[in-house]
């Protein structure tokens, strides 16, 4: 019998085996890719955050606040377990990183070029894409929800579109 976290917590299953066990073959494989991306974003964060506190002064362009983009909420939510709760954490910072470079970045072209673009650019499709509520009841199973945000993302590659999370 599989140890679960407690009453109404479903998937939930402790250690290393368990984990192996529930994850599909091809996250096992890409999560090394995935989790070496954490150099790069260790060096663009630097970069920015230098960038930002040297050049903004010099142009008199406001001070972005990094702490607004880098959020760290998910680790408190009853549903996610410790596995769960990592791999959240490290995307809750991979799209923080992502948020405040191009908030600099806006700022920047902002000051020296601050003209429209032509066309849609391609932050608006992507911010579309489906996600859970941050609150869940108790014996919420969020590997369902999960699997059926995945098939939703299978069946609409190609545009970003988010379609309601059943």
């Amino acid at each position: 019998m599989p140890q679960t976290l407690g009453p109404g917590r479903p998937n939930h299953q402790w250690g290393l085996i368990a984990l192996i066990r529930r994850s599909r073959p091809i996250n096992l494989i890409t999560g090394p890719i995935i989790y070496s991306v954490i150099f790069p974003l260790l060096l663009l964060d630097a970069f920015v955050w230098v960038y930002q506190y040297t050049c903004f002064p010099v142009y008199k362009i406001g001070r972005i606040d990094r702490a607004q983009f880098i959020l760290f909420d998910r680790q408190a939510l009853h549903y996610l377990d410790w596995v769960s709760k990592f791999h959240c954490t490290y995307c809750a910072y991979a799209v923080g990183v992502a948020a405040f470079s191009t908030a600099v970045i806006s700022a920047t072209e902002a000051y020296f070029c601050p003209i429209k673009h032509q066309h849609k650019t391609a932050a608006a499709v992507a911010s579309t894409v489906a996600y859970i509520d941050y609150e869940e009841p108790i014996g919420f199973d969020f590997d369902q929800k999960l699997e059926s945000i995945r098939q939703i993302q299978e069946r609409h590659p190609s545009d970003g579109t988010a379609q309601p999370v059943p």
